[in-house]
């Protein structure tokens, strides 16, 4: 399987550079994968979809404003810095640029000094590991410090951090938003649970190794990256009673899709309280075990994301509906329009 059947053409001016005022006045196109019918509807008709009994699986990571820019001690020359993965003791695995001002030993400082950090060591394609230094409370001068991590096809200045945010995130840990999840609200997330169907939340950190491109041409050896997961025993519990009583298991995110598959090839089936790494790579061919239905954003091509959703779908089906969401100008990517398939 190649890489290249992953692929299509999208004019850029349907990549979304800016969120919707209102959350939940996306389009949503709707794919029926028994009937192979398109619809286009909005994301406020997300409710007519679902059923009493049902259970919508959200992502509650919150991002991290991982991007840093800071200047070298020795000669003020100006560094950039993304944080992508804690590994203990105030030590972060970065990325840096440009790398090449950055050697072990270099040390950087951002904010008038409020906050160091001092290269310990190096890796491929830029990467650094920083130790930093700082009086008080990390995460309090990151929010102060720190800019969101919007991807480089977004070129619009954020003018609200909380944008790139779903309203339920909870648990800092990830360098990207899991973007399906942006077009609730609570008032929308507390209209389905009025209506009978069940809201529950996975946690998994997502790295930016999920937005990348994949780079080999046979998608069989595509390295995936890590990401650290958690299920909670309500969590695992809840689902386990939707399945057996009839109900569908809908995720929202390619995150979630990833974090039950993980746990129930894991658990043969079932879900279980249950937490670690998972680098699950789910591409067409695969057997779903966990989930009845997805939401999800429209995603870049040849990605590992495509991948997912096309295994859910049929490459065909799914490539048919992209294609439909360039002539209909949907908005794609992190702030544009959603999908639904069941």
């Amino acid at each position: 399987m190649k890489v290249t059947d992953f692929d299509f053409h999208l004019p850029e001016e349907l990549i979304a550079q800016t969120p919707l005022e209102n959350r939940t006045s996306s389009r949503l196109m709707v794919l029926d994968k028994e009937s192979k019918s398109i619809t286009h509807e909005h994301f406020y008709d997300l409710k007519n979809h679902l059923k009493k009994g049902d259970c919508l699986v959200l992502n509650d990571t919150r991002v991290l404003p991982a991007r840093l820019f800071g200047q070298k001690s020795d000669t003020g020359a100006k560094v950039e810095i993304l944080l992508l993965k804690e590994e203990g003791q105030d030590t972060w695995e970065t990325l840096v640029k440009p790398a090449k001002r950055v050697k072990p030993g270099t040390e950087i400082t951002f904010g008038d000094g409020r906050l160091k950090a001092v290269c310990v060591g190096e890796s491929n394609h830029g990467g650094r590991q920083l130790k930093f230094i700082y009086s008080g409370i990390f995460y309090e001068l990151l929010d102060d410090l720190g800019q969101m991590p919007l991807p480089p096809y977004i070129k619009e200045q954020l003018e609200e951090k909380d944008r790139y945010q779903t309203v339920y995130a909870v648990h800092q840990g990830s360098a990207a938003a899991p973007t399906a999840g942006l077009h609730f609200t609570e008032e929308m997330i507390e209209e389905i649970k009025a209506s009978g169907v069940h809201v529950t939340f996975i946690t998994l950190h997502v790295g930016l190794g999920t937005f990348r491109p994949v780079s080999v041409d046979d998608i069989l050896e595509h390295d995936m990256h890590a990401e650290f997961y958690q299920i909670t025993k309500g969590t695992a519990e809840l689902l386990n009673h939707v399945r057996e009583s009839g109900g569908r298991i809908i995720t929202v995110g390619t995150t979630s899709t990833r974090t039950l598959e993980t746990v129930a090839n894991k658990f043969d089936g079932k879900f279980e309280e249950d937490s670690g790494w998972t680098d699950i790579f789910i591409y067409p061919g695969y057997e779903f075990k966990a989930i009845d239905g997805l939401i999800t954003n429209f995603h870049l091509p040849k990605s590992t994301l495509i991948m997912l959703v096309s295994a859910f779908a049929t490459k065909e089906f799914v490539m048919e509906a992209y294609n439909s969401a360039v002539e209909e100008k949907y908005r794609f990517f992190s702030f544009g329009d959603a999908m639904l398939i069941l």
